[in-house]
């Protein structure tokens, strides 16, 4: 099976999930919650070694103050305590965002994950908290600017180059999952999706187990992916 290395999911539906059950929000994030972290270990055991997931994005914090206090909560709680089968599965947790606006406590939960799984080897998911794409293209474009001015010579300088620059130095996404039936991408990781493979499902995240993720695995595995180039039939 050809599995992709670097997947990406914005996982969009956990709201109306409790919705349209007669729930709080706030149940449809921890369900979204207890989603995450089945697939981060799926994922692993199907061979990606990437899973990086839109947790919530700096434009997120114009939520009301009682949902946004919730999900900070919410990934304390996750990184402190929740994550047990994911650390013991080997597999390594970064965070990628801004720590602007974050509460200090939240930072260090993030701190304490990141250093209790540094070490591991079996795979990573990369959390996207306080996190916008092109927000993440500004801070980078930044840092380089500061090492150009002290010094670094950039002739030669490619696009792969830049990548030490993000948040996290990961190869590009492979396949880019959205859950929850939008069309659109949000301002998520857009450096790292020039050439993803789209993968766009009316289920709403919490909705998304291990036979969805499969689905669109097998997707990925039938889709032509040329980079710009032609294909051999083309070529021919």
């Amino acid at each position: 099976m050809n599995v992709p290395k670097h997947v990406a999911i914005i996982m969009d539906g956990n709201g109306r999930w409790a919705t349209k059950k007669g729930l709080a929000r706030s149940a449809g994030h921890l369900e979204g919650s207890k989603t995450l972290e089945k697939l981060a270990i799926h994922a692993v055991d199907m061979g990606v070694n990437i899973l990086s997931v839109y947790a919530f994005s700096t434009d997120n914090f114009k939520r009301s103050k009682e949902e946004v206090d919730y999900l900070m909560d919410l990934f304390i709680k996750m990184f402190k305590t929740k994550f047990d089968k994911i650390t013991k599965r080997g597999i390594k947790v970064v965070i990628s965002g801004r720590k602007t606006n974050l509460r200090s406590d939240v930072i260090e939960a993030i701190q304490n994950i990141e250093e209790k799984t540094k070490n591991n080897q079996a795979g990573a998911l990369n959390i996207c908290l306080n996190y916008g794409g092109q927000e993440e293209i500004v801070d980078g474009a930044i840092r380089l600017a500061k090492d150009i001015k002290n010094g670094l010579d950039v002739e030669g300088f490619t696009r792969d180059d830049f990548y030490h620059y993000l948040y996290q130095d990961l190869p590009p996404i492979d396949l880019l999952i959205r859950t929850g039936g939008e069309l659109r991408i949000s301002n998520f990781m857009l450096y790292q999706m020039s050439y993803s493979e789209f993968y766009f499902t009316n289920t709403l995240f919490p909705d998304f187990d291990k036979s969805e993720f499969n689905k669109a695995l097998f997707i990925y595995e039938n889709r032509d992916r040329r980079f710009g180039a032609l294909n051999d039939k083309e070529s021919n």
